[in-house]
């Protein structure tokens, strides 16, 4: 037990410097996150054996924690809200058809996306969702900027046709589904 408090109030003094260390490495809402798992990291080591120098363990700990939270795929493309100053489009619709479609567009989109191969899909979404260069695509996926731009080019395609015959299947449906209503309007008038 005198173990723990020890571990404790030693966390306690370092929590600081743990900060002032990795703030230099991630954004400062993930800091709190990695001092805390830090503590618990350095509380099941201590369990397992006897740490010397804890304080150096504990530092040393945060650092990694950091670096590895920084190197993870999901936090490359995970951008705050609050990192914009300004929405960069407009975030309300003036109609709720508007909406509906750009939802609609977007659910083609999407699975317009599912339809593509692996690696066509994912140079695809780096470059399209993401932004990426070809040149930043080719280095993060270990492929050549030919293939790259080929594979962009073939998830262009048939994602333009994929989008195209769903907007053309659902304009379709909505016809036949006006003409319908419109046969029951004709029907009701003649039964009166």
């Amino acid at each position: 037990m005198a173990r723990n408090s020890t571990l404790t109030n030693l966390f306690l003094s370092t929590k600081r410097n743990m900060g002032r260390l990795i703030s230099h490495i991630v954004k400062a809402d993930d800091i709190d996150d990695i001092v805390q798992e830090t503590f618990i990291k350095t509380y099941e080591a201590d369990l397992k054996q006897e740490i010397k120098y804890v304080r150096s363990y504990m530092l040393k700990t945060a650092k990694n924690l950091a670096l590895n939270h920084v190197a993870r795929w999901d936090n490359k493309y995970n951008d705050s809200l609050e990192d914009f100053s300004q929405p960069p489009v407009q975030l309300t619709s003036g109609k709720v058809e508007d909406d509906y479609e750009s939802k609609e567009q977007f659910l083609f989109f999407c699975r317009a996306t599912d339809q593509l191969s692996g690696s066509v899909r994912k140079c695809f979404i780096l470059k399209k969702v993401y932004g990426l260069s070809q040149k930043e695509i080719a280095s993060y996926l270990n492929l050549s900027e030919s293939t790259v731009e080929k594979h962009i080019a073939q998830g262009l395609l048939k994602s333009t046709k994929y989008i195209k015959r769903m907007n053309h299947g659902h304009s379709v449906k909505g016809a036949k589904q006006n003409h319908q209503v419109h046969s029951l309007q004709v029907k009701k008038t003649v039964l009166k």
